[in-house]
């Protein structure tokens, strides 16, 4: 499942190292923190290598 925006992608990234533990948990902040927590290493690298062409800096939300 790929990422729908940089900032998703980012978080993405962020809980990837959360879980890895190359960064603090306590580091984690909002998108990044849930995901860490609700998502296996895999789905967090497929979000986090989802290529940023044409990707919008954020998802309106509806």
């Amino acid at each position: 499942m790929p990422a729908k925006s940089k900032a998703q992608q980012k978080a993405a990234g962020a809980a990837l190292a959360a879980k890895r533990g190359e960064i603090k948990k306590s580091e984690l902040k909002g998108a990044s923190k849930g995901m860490e927590e609700s998502m296996s290493e895999k789905q967090l690298e497929d979000f986090a290598s989802t290529k940023r062409k044409g990707k919008p800096e954020h998802v309106a939300h509806h």
